[in-house]
């Protein structure tokens, strides 16, 4: 019988020392400004009810959930002609809801206003969270597009202040000033997408327009428009809208010409032109150095967004939207708990890794997982390595090892070599008497020579102070 070769799933990925090291530090860099800005930490299980997840993300989003198969005998009482009948529904997910009751999470957001519901009498509002872990979705996987992947959330729920969202933009900057990443932020808000569906005619196919309108980075707009027509818009509602989302200009001259198309056609589209002049207002007045668009092609498909609307992208890197999110009024609604607006902002850790791995932006030093190896001479001079250190990590805190048998220098040097270690250390007969550690640096085969009292400020610092 033939061996298979081992594998993954499509979409996954296993993550080396390395990599896994370069993960951390990008999720200690966005966890250290979340927690600047008072949010505090949270998780939620990778699985969650399925009744939780449907109908939360629109048909899209329902389609690319991974559902999980009820365990144990779980046909059990399910008549065939019952599967049958599921099975040929118009609904898709009419057999999914009979033999799964659970699904992995697509994003963190609905989980989280799942939460706030569950333990809405243990929270102090408004509630700052933040959240890092995994999420699924059965998508097509392609270059910076995974069915497994890491999203970073910042939410505050149960304010409506638009104060909110100017800190989520200036949490955007510092996190991407903090990582080297030179990006632009695109705002749009939902509240003006429906007034320009109102004005068009079609404020019934809001839903519609906004899918159609999210894909124009994608397929262009001759493609959008087909998917319109394909949606229900006649020719004249199509022929409105696209001047609307070819717009061009500052985002003051972008804001007077939509409050012109829409005039007094909408008053819920007047108030989306308030709310974003408002938060440009404040970002202008603070001098936030971080480019803000107004783009009104901006849509985010999620059917929960309810006001502002945010999409990052970066500069320099050819890679989609690396960090998004928006207001979201009644989220918790639906898990019966109205009127509790939230707004957050997810960043995609998949995406931005690949950016500072393209721009080569991740220190040198996140690679390294320990900083010296202590060359094993024998028993006597290995007894004399361990406790030295013990004191280097102690005192400094340095990651060191010792090789673990007495081979020749030269494959002790070409391990070392071979793990990015940066320093050897000898600590054989002589300098075991003269309490002075030789310390090679490998880079530059520079030696020096080391008190064992400062060995772990040389190790730590390479060199003394």
């Amino acid at each position: 019988m033939a061996i298979q070769k081992p594998s993954i799933p499509k979409g996954t990925r296993d993550f080396s020392p390395v990599e896994t090291a370069r993960r951390n530090y990008l999720f200690d860099t966005i966890k250290s400004i979340f927690r600047r800005y008072g949010f505090q930490p949270l998780e939620t299980p990778s699985m969650e009810n399925l009744s939780t997840l449907l109908g939360k993300y629109g048909d899209e989003g329902d389609k690319l959930l991974f559902k999980v198969l009820n365990s144990g005998n779980f046909l059990k009482g399910i008549e065939g002609e019952e599967l049958l009948a599921a099975s040929e529904s118009d609904s898709p997910n009419a057999l999914a809801t009979r033999i799964c009751e659970k699904g992995l999470r697509y994003d963190l957001t609905v989980p989280f206003a799942r939460y706030v519901v569950q333990h809405r009498n243990e929270i102090v509002f408004p509630f700052k969270r933040y959240q890092i872990q995994p999420v699924w979705r059965a998508d097509r996987p392609q270059k910076g597009r995974y069915r497994e992947f890491y999203q970073c959330d910042v939410d505050v729920v149960g304010s409506d202040s638009l104060l909110n969202e100017v800190e989520l933009i200036r949490i955007v900057r510092d996190v991407f000033d903090a990582l080297g990443i030179r990006v632009v932020l695109k705002l749009n808000n939902r509240k003006i997408l429906y007034g320009i569906a109102e004005t068009i005619g079609h404020a019934d196919k809001m839903m519609d327009i906004t899918v159609a309108i999210d894909k124009l980075d994608k397929i262009g707009i001759d493609a959008v428009n087909e998917e319109l027509a394909e949606r229900g818009l006649e020719a004249e509602a199509i022929a409105a809208l696209r001047p609307i989302l070819e717009l061009s200009g500052t985002n003051r001259e972008k804001l007077a010409a939509i409050t012109a198309i829409i005039g007094d056609r909408s008053a819920t589209g007047r108030l989306g032109i308030e709310e974003v002049t408002t938060v440009l207002d404040y970002v202008e007045a603070l001098g936030v150095e971080l480019p803000v668009e107004l783009d009104l092609s901006l849509a985010r498909g999620l059917n929960y967004y309810t006001g502002a609307i945010f999409e990052v992208k970066a500069l320099d890197f050819p890679m989609g939207s690396i960090c998004g999110g928006g207001r979201y009024d009644d989220l918790t609604g639906i898990f019966g708990m109205p009127d509790t607006s939230g707004v957050g902002i997810s960043f995609g850790a998949d995406r931005i890794y690949d950016v500072l791995l393209g721009l080569d932006l991740f220190p040198a030093e996140t690679a390294e997982s320990v900083r010296a190896l202590f060359v094993h001479f024998g028993a006597e001079e290995a007894c004399q390595a361990l406790r030295l250190m013990d004191g280097v990590r102690r005192d400094g805190g340095v990651a060191v090892e010792l090789y673990p048998e007495p081979a020749k220098i030269k494959k002790q040097f070409e391990y070392a070599e071979k793990r990015g270690i940066p320093y050897l250390v000898f600590v054989g007969e002589n300098e075991a008497a003269a309490r002075r550690a030789t310390v090679k640096h490998l880079a530059t085969g520079e030696q020096t020579e080391v008190p064992f009292e400062r060995l772990a400020e040389f190790l730590k610092e390479g060199r003394l102070q």
